[in-house]
């Protein structure tokens, strides 16, 4: 947990063992007189084990700052921050006064009352907000039975304040209906991987889908999934958008969140080629993909991943089909060239690196990249200042530059030396400060001469 320190919220209990002994005395004389000495063995009375209870915290409150727990006026845990799940603390049973406050000021108190703990597994969830003052702990007594070794017990909380109730699918498969904020729900899988859908609740559980992740369960353990932050951040107090946080709450451990840290998109940008579909690992995830189209990000994971592009309406016909290995990072599958067999330029696949991060917020970046087949070397410059911005991109290339936030008018020219050979196509362009584009020069310089009737243009797609 980050940058959460454990204290002993045990408390010794001390016992003393009261052993006692009968002393006698033996006089002279007659066995008459004697007096026999008697000795006992001490007994110890053994120390009973105090009930205890097991108490772990989840920091959920998307717009409290991190915090201190104290447990009867001991501080239990400093400094967590939202999103936090500490490990179990052992803490006496009966009922224990817990005081939330603002890391490092125990004068801002979120939240002071009473918990009445058994002998049993808790979680005490700190939810709702401060602004709306809502903030309070919501109290799950967790189910820490371990389950058969090929089986993973899920159970889901829903604490995202300004998310309605929602329904949460597997697939085809609905594993929770109608969970509403502070509600919670369980269910037994099979182990495996999942992609799960968070829906907006609907009768038939098909509602838009607000968010989706990766999540691995592993048999023999049990976790709690917990939706928290906002939903729409930008319109909160706070930013911290709607994600799930997964925790183990018993069994063999392992498994939970899958990152997808590679952003993926495809470009259509053969001018003779049908409309494709795009598979990725076996599914289809793009379809009916016409020349000229760029899709939005796919979200995957690193590591290897099977892409193929096929004709939409011929799914025998594969273009492209191979492994790729792809680490954390943005890229651009821009299918360029022609399908024809005699073309100079001939269909092929090229992989582009994306640079998302945000230039400074009075320039953007602008990637130029060369995909009209039958176009030679070109110089871009901007009309009326002489500056060229590109120089002698020939087919398939791609150069980036910075320039000032504002309207421009590109100019499209054949490479000379000094930049000033004759204008093919103008285009007008807006930048916006801190935004990163891809203008993409495509379809044909002549389209009359060539098998395909898709005209030369620029097409313009954001980045970030």
């Amino acid at each position: 947990m980050t940058n959460m320190k454990r204290r002993d919220m045990l408390r010794g209990i001390g016992g003393v063992a009261i052993v006692g002994g009968l002393a006698g005395c033996m006089g002279s004389g007659t066995a008459d007189d004697d007096e026999m000495e008697t000795t006992t063995t001490p007994t110890p009375t053994p120390t009973p084990e105090p009930e205890m209870a097991m108490v772990r915290v989840a920091h959920l409150s998307p717009d409290a700052p991190n915090v201190d727990v104290y447990v009867d006026d001991s501080m239990a845990l400093s400094d967590v921050p939202f999103g936090a799940v500490s490990d179990y603390l052992s803490v006496p049973v009966g009922v224990r006064t817990v005081k939330i406050t603002a890391a490092g000021d125990d004068s801002t108190v979120a939240f002071e009352g009473d918990l009445d703990v058994a002998e049993a597994t808790y979680t005490v969830a700190a939810v709702g907000e401060l602004s709306e003052e809502t903030f309070e702990p919501l109290v799950l007594e967790d189910d820490v039975s371990v389950p058969s070794d090929d089986t993973a017990r899920v159970r889901v909380v829903h604490a995202s304040p300004d998310a309605p109730a929602v329904d949460i699918t597997a697939g085809d498969q609905t594993l929770f209906d109608g969970v509403e904020f502070t509600q919670s729900g369980s269910v037994e899988v099979p182990a495996n991987t999942y992609t799960l859908q968070v829906r907006g609740d609907t009768e038939s559980n098909d509602g838009d889908a607000v968010a989706e992740f990766d999540v691995e369960f592993v048999g023999g353990t049990v976790y709690t999934v917990f939706a928290a932050g906002y939903l729409t951040s930008d319109d909160e107090p706070m930013d911290e958008a709607f994600r799930p946080i997964a925790a183990v709450d018993a069994g063999a451990g392992g498994g939970g969140l899958v990152q997808r840290d590679v952003f993926f998109r495809a470009a259509h940008l053969s001018p003779d080629a049908p409309n494709v579909d795009v598979v990725v690992d076996g599914a289809v995830a793009l379809s009916d993909v016409p020349f000229g189209a760029v899709s939005d990000y796919l979200a995957l994971t690193t590591g290897m991943h099977q892409v193929t592009i096929r004709a939409t309406d011929a799914p025998d016909t594969v273009v492209f089909d191979e492994e790729l290995d792809l680490a954390a990072g943005a890229y651009t599958a821009a299918a360029l060239g022609e399908l024809d067999s005699m073309a100079d330029n001939a269909f092929a696949v090229s992989l582009l690196e994306d640079d998302r991060s945000a230039p400074a917020d009075d320039t953007a970046r602008i990637r130029v990249l060369h995909a009209s087949p039958d176009a030679p070397a070109v110089d871009v410059a901007v009309a009326g200042s002489g500056d060229a911005l590109v120089d002698g991109a020939a087919f398939g290339d791609a150069a980036t530059v910075e320039v000032p936030a504002g309207d421009y008018t590109l100019q499209i020219r054949g490479d000379t030396e000094s930049n000033d050979g004759d204008v093919v196509a103008e285009f007008d362009v807006s930048a916006e400060g801190g935004r990163a584009y891809t203008a993409i020069a495509l379809g044909y310089l002549t389209p009359d001469d060539e098998p395909g009737d898709a005209g030369f243009d620029l097409s313009v797609v954001a980045d970030n």
